[in-house]
């Protein structure tokens, strides 16, 4: 069947419901019915009609043509067209065969009935807006899953940019709804919504600053879902597992759920670790605390306990090599301690840690590694670490930490260092009963 046949057969209907219309008109007048009444009842009945007609085309359309697509997506092999079924796309599709229906039976039918051609002219407007909103709501929501479902735009905010979307194109449906049931011109309309600018502004200030940040965090790509973010001010510190145009929710260490407005993020300030995660790297900065007391001059027992440590065995090799050279041109004499340059227990431990991170097998060998020596304060000399995991997941971090501080308190007191560590209760009771005791032992016979 072509497509002339088919104007012909949609004319052929159309003519048909005109005389059945007709018809039923005369035969209600002929039963001494009122033309009024007799035109009520035939124009029920028309449009009952017409209504049921396009009931049936959408039912047709959505057994025949939506469930076979929908048999034809579940069958694919490919993933991504299955968003089609979930957001409804086809089905939403198939209201339109009413809309055409109605709409073009409508016309032809109630040509000579200038009043209820009119209200079906709005009625079929509204619905045909309601119908193309809903489809491209769909058409949106379909992207969004196919995006967030792939890597290609995994990056992106996607969800803020379709929820931009669908706000411009509520307000225009807004719009011309307005306009169809005033009958004036959109830009009437718009010109009209302009005098109200200042008012809407103040009542939605909340909401348009909350859009405005929105679009600013999509844009920048402040804030993604997945990003670990900090910010204290909103008690937030966790995950990001949603991203819209006014608020960001965030998913803390504890499970609990913040949800943080937009405009919060951008006027106020936050720490997003996505730059730690893609480095690949995680920081350690940490210090040990070393008793200033016990730092000394190395001796001859110490180098040659220190020469066993297969660590530090290269750089003590090569240090006393260029200390002895050192003090040969500079003609020092080395029986005195203050002359000349020698190593320190401090010195060799500081060396064997940094020799101790370049070996770890967890340790990122390609990002900064310092071990430095900071300003001595009252809690002793701090050592700081400072270098970065190659694991950067949280449990793993902590246990990578760990090991190696466990691992350096542990061997510290073989360069003849000691921690700092303030009195605890514990050394407060044995300093006391030892003072006791001295004072309460009796006292040798004088002779």
């Amino acid at each position: 069947m072509n497509e002339q046949d088919t104007d012909n057969n949609y004319i052929t209907g159309s003519e048909q419901l005109i005389g059945f219309d007709r018809f039923l008109r005369e035969f209600l007048a002929s039963q001494g019915l009122s033309e009024s009444t007799a035109g009520i009842i035939t124009n029920i009945v028309t449009g009952g009609t017409i209504i049921l007609i396009a009931m049936i085309a959408y039912w047709l359309v959505k057994v025949i043509i939506v469930r076979n697509v929908h048999r034809l997506v579940a069958k694919s092999s490919v993933k991504w067209d299955d968003a089609v079924i979930e957001t409804r796309l086809f089905a939403r599709l198939a209201h339109l065969a009413p809309a055409i229906i109605i709409g073009g039976l409508g016309r032809a039918v109630f040509a000579g009935n200038p009043a209820v051609l009119a209200v079906l002219k709005v009625c079929i407007a509204l619905y045909f807006i309601v119908i193309v909103v809903g489809v491209i709501f769909s058409f949106l929501d379909t992207l969004y899953l196919i995006a967030q479902r792939g890597n290609f735009l995994s990056g992106l905010p996607i969800k803020g940019i379709v929820q931009a979307f669908k706000l411009v194109i509520f307000l225009i449906a807004a719009i011309l709804v307005i306009s169809v049931l005033f009958g004036k011109s959109p830009l009437v309309i718009l010109s009209g919504l302009g005098a109200l600018a200042a008012v809407l502004m103040l009542v939605f200030k909340d909401t348009i600053m909350g859009f405005t940040a929105g679009i600013m965090l999509s844009a920048n790509e402040m804030v993604r879902v997945g990003d670990w973010i900090e910010m204290p001010s909103a008690g937030a510190d966790g995950d990001v597992i949603d991203v819209s145009l006014t608020t960001v929710k965030v998913q803390n260490w504890d499970k609990t759920i913040t949800t943080i407005p937009a405009y919060n993020l951008i006027s106020g300030s936050f720490k997003n670790w996505r730059g730690m995660s893609e480095s690949g790297g995680r920081r350690i900065k940490r210090s040990i605390h070393v008793d200033m007391q016990t730092v000394r001059f190395a001796n001859e027992e110490m180098l040659a306990r220190w020469q066993k440590i297969d660590l530090i065995r290269p750089y003590l090799d090569a240090k006393l090599q260029e200390i002895a050279e050192d003090n040969k041109k500079r003609g020092a004499d080395t029986s005195i301690l203050g002359n000349g340059r020698r190593l320190t227990n401090l010195g060799t431990f500081r060396a064997y840690c940094l020799a101790y991170l370049k070996s770890h097998p967890k340790i990122h060998q390609q990002m900064t590694m310092i071990v430095r020596q900071l300003e001595p304060k009252e809690l002793g000399i701090p050592l700081e670490l400072y270098t970065f995991t190659n694991d950067i997941g949280w449990v793993a971090y902590e246990g990578i930490q760990s090991d190696i501080f466990d691992h350096l308190l542990s061997v510290i007191g073989e360069f003849g260092l000691a921690v700092y560590q303030r009195p605890s209760g514990a050394d407060n009771r044995a300093l006391l009963t030892s003072l006791v005791a001295d004072t309460t032992a009796p006292k040798p016979p004088r002779a």
